[in-house]
């Protein structure tokens, strides 16, 4: 059950519901959808041989489970003094309900298997007399909130010690040191959720149909679209073929803009989008993996972009342990990493080019810490680990690239373009297509993503739907959720649990 390589149906011609790309959010739509409408035929377009391949891959992201534990940038520090918290409270909440669907699925039998989840802490660690001022404020306001009461803080170097050893072993002891804990943090796979969200959609009559690449898009009179599909196997003895769907939902990662221009929908227009590339350090060295056992973030440098921020993570992936440490930022034309180098360059277009001209001119800062990075040379990469993890030796690491991710760009009227760092939803008026753009938090918030594509889509049937989605997520109801904000709890019974 949950596995979604059983052998492809043949393509259907026609469709009630096209998810293009095989990652997070069309699995999470492609979820739902065959959970509230199990009569409607689902169809699910990947452009490579298997799903979760691209920004989904645990080895493509840094999507640990964002709910704002850890996370400076979702918690930024007003020009009186005061800490925002608006926002990472907004995030905390919209994971928690990605969670309850999780344990919905899981207790109802729905999705079988909890090794995409494990109890991972999540911490925030950070140097220097202003910065240890800075993370005594946040954990001051945050804790007043009920989803951050538990949230610990210390600058006892002592104390730091017990929670992550590697961040204070070869220390210099003169250094001011700071760190939260919130010990009920997690760590997701979301590759493996990909796939088992998938395999609970074709295991209910969906069709999923790998290596078909959607090259065009275009609106029919009676108000369906046509799909024109590209047969990527090498062996294919047609490789044109066309569906029709009532709703096209374009969940394609960096791919998603280019087909939204394709579709031709206004509301696309002036979006453009900027491709940032990246590596990580990982090992899996045992007396290594052994010491830490967190998800570890710092404060970003001045102009670097929030996807940048420094952390030194736990990751299980395929049961085995891992530490991570990055991302370092990079650059491609790339719109996804196994994409054309003409991505960036086929996305220009007439209404948005002053969007991304407006942008890069407010943002310069950020283009010279990308050219930094990319000029950077390998052990000037590695003494930023060592900032980190003091004891780090470079024989023990490996670097591994990341996944693309596409900042989103648009106009603003009276800012101009303005460089977004969080994902949004674009949907035609008449709710007949919808795609998302953007990256962080990206799949920690899939599902409150997707509750947002059904109402706005689906006007018409949400109201039905609504009681069926509170009985999954009782938060959307007003009640208070069964897991909270105790990820622990997950582990003492049937719900979501951490190996």
């Amino acid at each position: 059950m949950n596995s979604p390589r059983t052998p492809e149906k043949p393509l259907a011609t026609d469709v009630d519901v096209a998810l293009i790309g095989g990652g997070i959010m069309s699995a999470t739509l492609g979820a739902l959808l065959s959970v509230l409408e199990p009569s409607w035929r689902i169809g699910i377009y990947e452009r490579l041989d298997d799903v979760a391949q691209e920004s989904s891959s645990p080895w493509n992201n840094a999507g640990t489970g964002h709910a704002a534990l850890c996370e400076l940038n979702y918690t930024p520090e007003r020009k009186d003094g005061s800490i925002d918290i608006s926002k990472a409270v907004t995030i905390n909440e919209q994971f928690e309900t990605s969670r309850e669907f999780w344990n919905h699925l899981l207790t109802a039998g729905l999705m079988e298997g909890t090794d995409f989840i494990n109890v991972t802490p999540h911490m925030t660690f950070v140097r220097g007399e202003k910065n240890v001022d800075y993370l005594r404020r946040r954990w001051e306001t945050l804790r007043e909130h009920p989803l951050f009461e538990d949230l610990e803080f210390t600058d006892d170097r002592a104390v730091i010690s017990e929670w992550a050893p590697l961040l204070t072993t070869g220390r210099d002891t003169d250094e001011p040191v700071a760190a939260t804990r919130a010990a009920a943090g997690t760590d997701v796979d979301f590759g493996a959720l990909t796939r088992k969200l998938i395999g609970l959609a074709t295991d209910r009559g969906a069709d999923l149909h790998t290596n078909h690449e959607v090259t065009g898009l275009k609106k029919q009179r009676d108000g369906r679209w046509r799909l024109s599909l590209r047969d990527r196997t090498w062996n294919a003895e047609t490789r044109g073929r066309t569906v029709t769907a009532r709703f096209v939902f374009v969940g394609a990662g960096g791919g998603a803009l280019p087909l939204l221009q394709a579709a031709g929908i206004k509301e696309i227009r002036g979006y453009g989008g900027f491709p940032i590339s990246g590596e990580f350090l990982r090992t899996s060295s045992p007396d290594v993996v052994a010491e830490h056992h967190a998800k570890v973030y710092g404060k970003a440098e001045v102009g670097a972009p929030p996807m940048s921020v420094p952390h030194l993570d736990t990751r299980v992936v395929d049961g085995r342990s891992y530490l991570m440490f990055g991302p370092y930022a990079g650059f491609s034309p790339k719109y996804l990493k196994k994409g054309k180098y003409l991505g960036l360059v086929t996305s220009l277009r007439a209404h948005n080019l002053f969007s991304m001209l407006g942008a890069g001119l407010k943002n310069l800062d950020l283009t010279r810490y990308l050219v930094g990075q990319v000029a950077a040379a390998p052990e000037t990469k590695f003494h930023e680990l060592q900032k980190f993890m003091p004891t780090a030796r470079p024989g023990d690491w490996e670097t591994v690239t990341a996944g693309q991710r596409v900042q989103v760009i648009k106009w603003v009227k009276g800012k101009g373009g303005v460089l977004e760092f969080g994902t949004e939803v674009i949907a035609a008026r008449d709710g007949s297509i919808a795609g998302l753009l953007g990256a962080s938090p990206g799949a920690s918030t899939a599902v409150s993503a997707m509750l947002g594509v059904l109402e706005r889509c689906f006007a018409d049937r949400y109201e039905d739907w609504k009681p069926r989605l509170a009985t999954m997520m009782p938060s959307l109801g007003g009640a208070v959720s069964p897991i909270a904000d105790d990820a622990a709890a997950l582990t003492r019974s049937e719900r979501v649990a951490a190996r």
